[in-house]
């Protein structure tokens, strides 16, 4: 951290410089009255090595020629493996034993070792150390003197290296209130820099302000997957003011719905922290807070359901927006049984919407919820596109006004590989649920009226073109198939 701090004080002055270029009145203002910080970053440079350890530990990190006591007390232990040598050279002229050599472990520290052939003609002062297999280890007073010093030199220089890093510390701590000040406008200049070199990069534009409650934006994307897909992505428009102030959001899975409504809430983050943003305009009013209800998720540990969860966080919103929050809800109810779901999402959708009063994207599979503009005032309808082609549906990911005409789930379904027999199954399953709801709304008129537990029979002609895979035939095939069922309705109706 030192290190860092001094190679960063030490680009000040190249700092200050760039900045005076810039021509920024404010900034040139700021930059300009920092403290001058050359007297800590010589004391840093002097101080430590250019690759400082990351931590004090095992020492090594004070530069040669800051102490003149520390550089002793290294050259001691530094210079060892020299005296040993010359200490080995000299015990073999004086002994005459050209196989004694000298050594060291860390069990016994320093040694010189000679073979036990020769052991008589060892000079009095050598005492024995230990004994091996095929050889006598000694130690010298000599040895023993440079062992401790050495030894005892390792331990000494470390406990004066922290002591010199306590001090450095000190000294910095004397004027941390400068320090941070340059910390700060650095942190600011950077997060400056990095915003403007997205904004040239990625192709950003500047937003607007203005105190009328609104948000206005037109061709935004999504600032990571505009820039990371492989594919075209699609830019979408939304305006939102006093007498437009929920979208009520409706289209397939996967067709963008959830796109769409965080794109929204991150160009207004993106816009509220200072940066330009991913759209060709961009007009924003006062926005307090942003809510957001996305996802489905648990929370075993703490006893909580995937319901529990969303309820909760629903529960957040409507105790805490106001009339200038960016409210964000995303499928909210699907986590119950289909009429207690309906109900509380209309329920929320009226508070939020009519009472409160946020600016609220609300995304849905409800189509109940399409009716609520035709309620309230402030509500509009709006679908992303998608089309039918072939029994598969192609996703569009435009936005349109109005609510979307089905959300094409057995489609998607398909796409995720789900066996056709399956498939089969729920498209026969569908048209008879569809075909009792419909009785019973006819019979009830009641939009949350109990259904008629009694389906209606299904043609059997209908029923078999309902499982037809029809990419499973060929023209020939198809042909035959074609006219069998042409003889199967004429029979019946005869």
């Amino acid at each position: 951290d030192l290190g860092r701090l001094r190679d960063g004080l030490s680009s000040l002055p190249g700092l200050k410089s760039l900045v005076a270029m810039l021509q920024v009145a404010a900034m040139q203002k700021t930059v300009e009255c920092l403290p001058d910080a050359t007297n800590w970053q010589t004391r840093l440079a002097n101080t430590l090595i250019e690759a400082p350890p990351a931590t004090i530990r095992e020492g090594g990190f004070i530069a040669r020629g800051f102490d003149e006591y520390l550089d002793q007390l290294r050259d001691i232990s530094e210079n060892a493996t020299g005296y040993l040598e010359e200490l080995e050279t000299r015990e073999r002229n004086r002994t005459g034993i050209n196989t004694l050599k000298v050594g060291y472990n860390r069990v016994h520290g320093y040694y010189i070792e000679t073979s036990r052939s020769v052991t008589g003609d060892l000079p009095a002062e050598y005492v024995r150390r230990q004994t091996l297999k095929n050889a006598e280890r000694y130690i010298t007073p000599e040895l023993k003197t440079f062992e401790d010093e050495v030894l005892t030199s390792r331990a000494r220089a470390l406990q004066h290296e922290k002591r010199l890093y306590q001090e450095l510390i000190e000294y910095l701590q004397n004027d941390v209130v400068g320090l941070r000040l340059i910390a700060e406008t650095i942190a600011r200049i950077d997060v400056l820099q990095a915003l403007a070199d997205a904004a040239l990069v990625f192709g950003l534009t500047r937003p607007q302000f203005t105190d009328l409650p609104c948000i206005e934006i037109q061709d935004g994307r999504h600032p990571v997957l505009s820039t990371s897909t492989t594919d075209a992505f699609v830019p979408n428009s939304i305006e939102l003011n006093e007498s437009r102030h929920m979208l009520v959001i409706t289209g397939p899975n996967m067709g963008g719905k959830s796109t769409y409504m965080r794109q929204t809430a991150l160009i207004t983050l993106m816009a509220y922290s200072g940066s330009f943003v991913p759209s060709t305009f961009t007009r924003l009013g006062p926005i307090d807070r942003i809510f957001t209800r996305i996802g489905a998720f648990d929370d075993l540990a703490g006893g909580r359901s995937t319901f529990m969860v969303e309820m909760t966080e629903a529960a957040n919103i409507l105790h805490n927006a106001t009339n200038r929050s960016l409210v964000l809800l995303d499928e909210i109810g699907r986590g119950t049984s289909t009429f207690d779901g309906l109900a509380l999402a209309w329920a929320i959708a009226v508070e939020i919407g009519s009472r409160i009063r946020s600016f609220v994207l609300f995304a849905t599979h409800y189509f109940e919820l399409t009716a609520l503009p035709d309620e309230l005032p402030g509500i509009a309808n709006v679908h992303l596109d998608a089309v039918e082609h072939g029994g598969d549906v192609v996703f569009l990911h435009a936005v349109r006004e109005g609510p979307a005409s089905q959300s094409y789930g057995l489609q998607v379904a398909k796409l995720a590989g789900i066996p056709e027999s399956v498939l089969a199954d729920a498209r026969q399953r569908l048209h008879s649920l569809e075909t009792t709801a419909a009785t019973s709304a006819d019979e009830q008129g009641d939009l949350f009226g109990r259904s008629s537990t009694a389906p209606r029979a299904v043609d059997p002609i209908v029923e078999r073109i309902q499982s037809i895979d029809a990419d499973s035939f060929s023209p020939l095939a198809a042909l035959e198939l074609l006219y069998e069922l042409v003889r199967d309705a004429n029979s019946t109706k005869d």
